[in-house]
């Protein structure tokens, strides 16, 4: 049990990704907060994890207000004590086109996202300090590396790596890591949606992916209990690609480019 003693919060954790990922600390012996703004996803999470014999604790919580987070915080020290590791994993994918996102919308998209990561890791950060250890892991994504439209959503994820390389910095004299995974497609609720409208959208992103299929939450969640582990002890400020290769090349484009040049040079 890896994580046995230790508490964990998770945001964003009452579906999703999120939702393994507190599922999974929980199954290593952790005790988890699930801060969601759903209320009623939050507490079934939180239903399914002591239902196994685990212990967990459904926080209703806003990410992006500071009031919110500041009672999310107490409320996780009043029953397990100060969190070991924060995952900063709530997101909103909103906006898209420059042209055409309005100003609420982009302040939205970067408030759920990177906000929250600023305002959850300064809640936890002084008494990680104070203990001389802590982990925190942010689920940015591929959009904050490379161009995959949704603007606001991909510079809020970009911003996170950034965070992610100044915690690290900053802090880690203290004895704190922090990290970011970014993954690819992810076969999430939100995705799914769109499939029953879409039958043949997973067969269309899999052709880009080098491994020939898109990910699954269970993918990031063993991505993020390595990273929080002691197994990773010397890994920090570093962005690990959960992506099944897509950010390493595509085989489709390179093979259209080289029927392109021979053709060509033919």
């Amino acid at each position: 049990m890896r994580f046995a003693g230790r508490t964990v919060i998770v945001t964003g954790g009452g579906s999703g990704i999120g939702r393994v990922i507190a599922r999974r600390f929980a199954a290593e012996g952790a005790a988890v907060v699930i801060a969601d703004w759903d209320a009623e996803s939050a507490n079934a999470v939180a239903g399914e994890i002591e239902a196994s014999g685990g212990r967990a604790l459904a926080s209703h919580t806003d990410v992006s207000r500071p009031a919110d987070v500041d009672a999310m915080r107490a409320a996780t020290e009043a029953q397990f004590g100060p969190a070991d590791i924060l995952v900063n994993n709530a997101a909103i994918e909103g906006g898209d086109d420059v042209l055409r996102i309005d100003a609420e919308t982009w302040d939205r998209d970067l408030a759920i996202v990177l906000k929250s990561a600023f305002l959850c890791s300064q809640a936890v950060l002084p008494a990680m300090i104070e203990r001389g250890a802590g982990v925190i892991v942010n689920i940015a994504s591929v959009n904050g590396l490379a161009y995959y439209a949704n603007e606001s959503y991909s510079a809020a994820k970009a911003g996170m790596i950034n965070l992610t390389q100044s915690i690290a910095v900053r802090y880690g004299e203290h004895g704190i890591r922090c990290v970011a995974i970014a993954p690819g497609t992810i076969r999430t609720p939100i995705w799914q949606e769109r499939a029953d409208r879409e039958p043949q959208i997973f067969e269309r992103l899999e052709r880009w992916y080098p491994l020939r299929r898109v990910g699954e939450p269970d993918d990031v969640a063993s991505a993020a209990l390595f990273l929080a582990s002691d197994e990773a002890s010397w890994i920090t400020g570093t962005v690990l690609r959960v992506d099944g290769g897509l950010l390493a090349g595509s085989a489709r484009m390179a093979r259209e480019l080289v029927g392109e040049f021979e053709t060509d040079a033919g």
